[in-house]
């Protein structure tokens, strides 16, 4: 039962604890200080000697936790624990709450320190109830994905001289770490995209539902796991909260364990946990490209220069390719052939125009063909795209990507003076900017007081906004339903005559 990825504690660490929080830093502070900053905002009214004791203090904290995570993540990489890609895009907000830039989350290594320091606690949590509770706890498991979901991953390693295996986890790691090219670091950034389109869901069970050579979880490399960290924002580590102190006050002497539930009551708590998992995923990525459709909606994508950018292409498509921004952090499909039936044919100065002509596709690249000759697009290959939004009256608008040169993107230098992420920014700009604004933390809250006076109760007590929304459009638009309801039951019969005369002149 025990993970060969993961050093064994003592039995003894199993207890309750209280932790006393001696700093609150966020992750881009924690990370300067790793790297030398020397400026923390909290010890800013300190004496100097006392301010630089405590700076060293935590400093070495910082540093002792990053080096054993650090080990923690090189004993998972040897029992083949995958390194995966995903996209994840924040909106940058002013003070008006519109969006002023779409920025794609910055890795850093304190990211992933946290990350496994949680990932340990998951797995030796797992180990704790399944062994108190072998029928009735609450883990995590991550079934190995179908082979045919590779395929793709697979050719388009092959179309730049890369292997995948995908025999095992183990197979899969070491050959996505393979796949660089030192020419193009975004080839593989992509692959491990693909990688972990091809994966399959990690799901909540009941250890009684299944057996246990299903426990495995396939991305950590994890013999047990579940979900423990975070009970204030899921439901499911609230159980194994509950599973686990009812496993230590057995180990006090409590008397056995006794399940909070049955195997069958568990599993259909995991199966419509499951069920919220998905449904909340799915609320994310429609969140995402809501954003992306509200930032470039008020844009002119024939001027502005904010919807010209450059684009990598990791999927050849029958009638084009899928695309994917970095800048943007954004994915889309760009079309090669209209519904006139033209074709993108490319001009001697790099541009694109809509010529009569047809398609070939290759499984590295695609070719239109047309009167003036070939265009090819291959893949991995960077292109020019702009971006605009396509409305739609019945459903969501969606986010429109259009060829404008078979060449990579030349951002001009008004755009290369626009705001950079955090993450992007240099480390002593970051702190002095957090001192900066603690220093205008006091004005700011005078000319809030001062604007509180002109608010309505409304906006006072709720922040409702006066501003135009969807929201209120809606609301309206129910009003309106209700003054409709109400005129057809003018004559009288109630609720009911009210609406059965509706229904009939419908």
């Amino acid at each position: 039962m025990a993970c060969p990825s993961c050093p064994s504690p003592s039995p003894s660490l199993t207890v309750s604890t209280l932790i006393q929080s001696s700093y609150q830093l966020y992750y881009e502070l924690a990370q300067a200080l790793l790297n030398g900053e020397t400026e923390v905002p909290e010890l800013a009214q300190l004496p100097p000697g006392e301010r630089d004791a405590k700076l060293a203090q935590l400093t070495q904290a910082l540093e002792t936790l990053t080096h054993v995570a650090r080990q923690l993540r090189a004993q998972r990489d040897k029992g083949g624990a995958l390194e995966l890609e995903g996209v994840e895009v924040r909106a940058q907000l002013d003070e008006d709450k519109n969006i002023t830039a779409l920025v794609p989350r910055q890795p850093l290594e304190v990211h992933e320190t946290v990350a496994e320091c949680m990932i340990y606690a998951n797995h030796w949590v797992a180990r704790k109830i399944q062994e108190s509770f072998p029928q009735q706890a609450l883990l995590r498991h991550h079934p190995p994905p179908r082979q045919e979901f590779f395929n793709q991953l697979q050719d388009s390693a092959r179309a730049r001289g890369f292997t995948i295996d995908t025999r095992s986890n183990k197979a899969l790691a070491d050959s996505l770490d393979r796949a660089v090219d030192p020419r193009d670091p975004l080839v593989n950034r992509l692959l491990r995209v693909m990688a972990t389109m091809a994966m399959s869901n990690a799901l909540y069970f009941s250890t009684g539902a299944c057996q246990v050579d299903q426990y495995y979880h396939y991305g950590l490399a994890l013999e047990r796991y579940t979900h423990f960290t975070s009970p204030i924002r899921r439901y499911a580590d609230m159980i194994v909260h509950r599973l686990l102190t009812a496993a230590i006050a057995t180990e006090k002497g409590a008397g056995p364990a006794k399940a909070l539930a049955s195997n069958k009551e568990l599993e259909e708590v995991a199966q419509q946990i499951n069920n919220k998992n998905r449904a909340a995923q799915h609320a994310q990525k429609v969140s995402t490209e809501l954003f992306q459709c509200l930032y470039f909606r008020d844009k002119d994508p024939e001027t502005d220069e904010r919807c010209v950018a450059d684009a990598v292409i990791y999927t050849i498509r029958a009638n084009g390719m899928l695309v994917f921004i970095p800048q943007y952090g954004l994915k889309g499909a760009v079309y090669l052939k209209n519904r006139e039936g033209q074709v993108v044919s490319e001009r001697q100065d790099g541009g694109c125009d809509w010529q009569t002509g047809s398609l070939q596709r290759y499984l590295d690249h695609i070719t239109t063909i047309t009167a003036a000759g070939t265009s090819t697009f291959n893949l991995f290959q960077h292109i020019t795209v702009r971006i605009s939004v396509q409305p739609s009256r019945c459903h969501s608008d969606t986010i429109r990507l259009e060829v404008v040169s078979n060449r990579p993107h030349q951002a001009p230098e008004t755009q290369a003076q626009t705001p950079q992420p955090q993450g992007a920014r240099g480390r002593s700009q970051l702190v002095q900017e957090v001192v900066r604004q603690a220093e205008e933390a006091s004005q700011q809250a005078e000319e809030k007081r001062g604007r509180a006076s002109k608010l309505s109760k409304e906006e006072r007590e709720f922040r409702q906004s006066k501003c135009p929304n969807l929201y209120s459009l809606l609301e309206e638009v129910r009003e309106l339903a209700l003054l409709d309801l109400a005129a057809c039951g003018a004559g009288g019969g109630g609720l009911g005559a009210a609406a059965q005369a509706c229904a009939t002149s419908a």
